[in-house]
């Protein structure tokens, strides 16, 4: 098969072609060498790793000569720079992790190699996953692959997984891992026309993971198909005894679970996610999205969570809060970047000061002035409590729905810079993912039309733990709105 027949396949597809040999494992690694070479102008890699590529590839397809094949063999697999990988320089986008090769693995991509998965490389973010841009890594912006039509300005990929999504969304990957901690793999899986998973809290484990929010974030999938985010969250997803969140829960065949048949199922459509500024298009295609499940047999009905208008304020309490702990150990001494002082606390200052970009130091200091005494009451124990009363109200309305259908963003892609001068803009594209994250249910986000040429999706919420019945209507949604389009980056190679 030439190049580009091979970088046109699904990851299902691909499976299935290196399991009949109609391709060997070498030959699909050396395709996505290439793809990644030719994207380079995107910035949507840190660290390519060709040679380990090729390396497991062979070994992939020595398994499947003697006819050992394991779930995933022969699969490249893009990695967000936020998992450990062992010996592969792992910067979290930050200047302050320069040099960092970890001594040991993520459990999540340890689980994918395991499978047989093939590490294509490391791929770029916003520092330390904080943005929803992908412009505040120290590497420099990523570039969607798509542009608007009869206008060649560079567009922002979404964040903070904007590289693993222009990855996959460019043929230079043929899935990525992404994490998700306000919106993080579903808001950039719109912006980018591909299809991104954020598992319940607990579904995979975080251990290895360098961490942002630790109550919030949430490893995940990102692929081009409802199928593939179903086949990589089987391998991803597990119980770890080193992650204490991690859910001690058997995990399901979540493709056995798409069965194309959403009749009798009950849709839920809030009231409050109908936001002011928000597209007339994007409004017109989550009532399509809407329709087209009505129309495959389920019941869709208006519900309301009017605790939403609080879950942004809420969020940007905690992350932070969160965020000030955990970067507390960025200091120069054990490993990372270090600037020489003349005493140990001016070395931790210059440090600290040189190794975090503006984004970073911000939430840094959110965080810390909501933890000072004083205001640890007044700001992050009252944000907890109405966390819980978030959770709370979609475990009330998942009583009477089975899914929440809502939009994702209240745009498509902006360009880069747009909106990098106001910082409560920036956060307002996180304005319809944050709420499930807050509940830490199961959330995806499905590709269903354009919007002045640029792709946007919508978002099914679920139950936690119930990833099953999120995918089996995304993929009925995926399937009627038969969404082909490709990004102007691949306007050359339509294969």
């Amino acid at each position: 098969m030439s190049d580009g027949s091979l970088l046109a396949l699904s990851l299902a597809e691909a499976r299935d072609g290196l399991v009949g040999k109609s391709f060997s494992a070498r030959e699909l690694a050396l395709a996505y060498n290439d793809a990644i070479a030719r994207a380079e102008p995107l910035n949507a890699y840190i660290t390519p790793t060709p040679d380990r590529a090729l390396a497991m590839a062979d070994a992939a397809d020595r398994r499947l000569a003697r006819g050992e094949g394991l779930p995933l063999d022969g699969i490249p697999i893009a990695v967000k720079d936020l998992y450990c990988t062992k010996g592969v320089l792992t910067t979290a986008a930050s200047h302050i992790l320069d040099g960092f090769r970890p001594p040991y693995e993520s459990t999540v991509t340890e689980k994918l190699w395991q499978a047989g998965a093939v590490m294509l490389g490391k791929t770029n973010l916003d520092e330390f996953a904080m943005g929803s841009s992908n412009m505040t890594s120290y590497y420099g912006p990523v570039e969607n692959p798509w542009r608007r039509p009869g206008d060649n300005r560079p567009l922002v990929p979404g964040g903070s997984s904007g590289g693993s999504a222009a990855a996959v969304a460019a043929r230079a990957a043929l899935a990525a891992t992404g994490t998700d901690t306000g919106g993080s793999i579903r808001q950039p899986a719109s912006f980018c026309g591909i299809v991104g998973l954020k598992p319940s809290y607990g579904r995979c484990s975080r251990w290895g993971v360098v961490a942002f929010a630790s109550s919030l974030d949430h490893p995940g999938p990102m692929t081009r198909t409802v199928r593939d985010a179903a086949i990589m969250l089987r391998t991803m997803a597990g119980h770890d005894p080193k992650d204490s969140t991690s859910a001690p829960l058997p995990v399901p065949d979540f493709e056995a679970a798409l069965t194309g048949d959403v009749r009798g199922l009950r849709v839920g459509i809030p009231k409050e996610y109908r936001h002011d500024g928000m597209r007339v298009e994007i409004e017109a295609a989550w009532h399509d999205a809407g329709q087209w499940l009505r129309e495959a047999g389920a019941e869709v009905v208006e519900i309301t969570l009017p605790l939403t208008k609080h879950a942004l304020p809420t969020y940007y309490i905690i992350a932070p809060a969160e965020a000030s702990s955990n970067l507390a150990r960025y200091d120069g001494v054990r490993f990372g970047l270090r600037v020489e002082a003349d005493g140990l606390e001016d070395m931790y200052e210059l440090t600290r000061a040189a190794g975090f970009g503006a984004e970073v130091r911000r939430r840094v200091l959110i965080g810390t002035y909501v933890l000072s005494a004083g205001y640890y009451e007044a700001y992050y124990l009252k944000a907890q409590r109405v966390r819980a009363l978030i959770a709370r109200e979609f475990a009330e309305a998942f009583k009477n729905v089975d899914c929440i259908l809502t939009p994702i963003a209240p745009s498509a892609a902006f360009g880069i810079g747009e909106q990098s001068d106001d910082p409560v803009e920036m956060y307002l594209n996180d304005v319809f993912t944050v709420p499930a994250s807050l509940a830490g249910v199961p959330a995806i986000s499905v590709p269903v039309g354009l919007l002045e040429g640029l792709p946007i999706g919508v978002q099914i919420i679920g139950r936690a733990f119930d990833e099953e019945t999120v995918l089996r209507v995304a993929g009925v949604l995926e399937s009627v709105a038969q969404f082909q389009c490709l990004p102007s980056f691949l306007a050359g190679d339509r294969a």
